[in-house]
């Protein structure tokens, strides 16, 4: 039976990370990037991280930190999962001894088996729309029929929203799908309406999967 896993990203406060979780979110993003819009200090991370339930997958949303920096963090916040977008190394992401996913802005989809293959240890592969000099978070899709044949776990982003997220299930069957901007008020403050309106519409796609729709 499918079941595609939801990760609410861009996450800044308590009220929003609780909501999320009520809403049956399987992981949570914060955004540890200083140029992003949607950047959270790590000690504010820290104490929303306090205050979640057990089962509630906490992820660090990284770009080109030095080593000393992603060590750092990782000690006054207890993350679960590291979620690398800059130009890191497979080497470099499995060097603190966490499990990471590597996200990959899609340019060409040609090009996308050649990416996977330079991070064979990453858990899973996050697809994101590419756009110069941007990390992510841009509101843009993906060419989702073009996403085929890779050997990990496709976590799907990249302008995402209650809208669209069925079709794109329908059409890339993800292991998870990823969303920021498409259930937001304004950058960095979720709208709980379109939360449960996303959820709602992942599990109403899910629902069409295992049904043979």
């Amino acid at each position: 039976m499918t079941r595609t896993r939801i990760k609410i990203c861009g996450i800044t406060n308590i009220r929003d990370a609780e909501f999320a979780v009520a809403s049956e979110a399987d992981a949570l993003g914060f955004v540890l990037y200083e140029k992003s819009s949607r950047y959270v200090n790590v000690e504010t991370v820290g104490r929303i991280i306090d205050q979640l339930p057990p089962y509630v997958t906490t992820v660090a949303l990284l770009v080109n930190h030095s080593s000393e920096d992603v060590s750092r963090l990782l000690k006054e916040a207890a993350f679960d999962l590291l979620q690398f977008h800059g130009d890191e190394t497979d080497e470099f992401c499995i060097s603190f001894g966490m499990p990471f996913i590597k996200a990959i802005r899609v340019e060409r989809s040609s090009e996308l088996g050649e990416q996977v293959a330079g991070y064979p240890h990453s858990k899973g592969i996050l697809l994101d729309a590419f756009v110069e000099g941007e990390y992510g978070g841009t509101g843009k899709t993906i060419d989702w029929p073009g996403v085929s044949g890779i050997d990990k776990p496709v976590v799907l982003a990249g302008g995402l929203t209650p809208d669209n997220v069925g079709q794109a299930i329908e059409q890339v069957r993800p292991f998870a799908v990823d969303v920021s901007g498409g259930v937001e008020s304004e950058k960095g403050v979720k709208d709980h309406k379109k939360i449960s309106s996303f959820i709602r519409a992942v599990r109403v796609a899910d629902s069409g999967v295992n049904n043979g729709r």
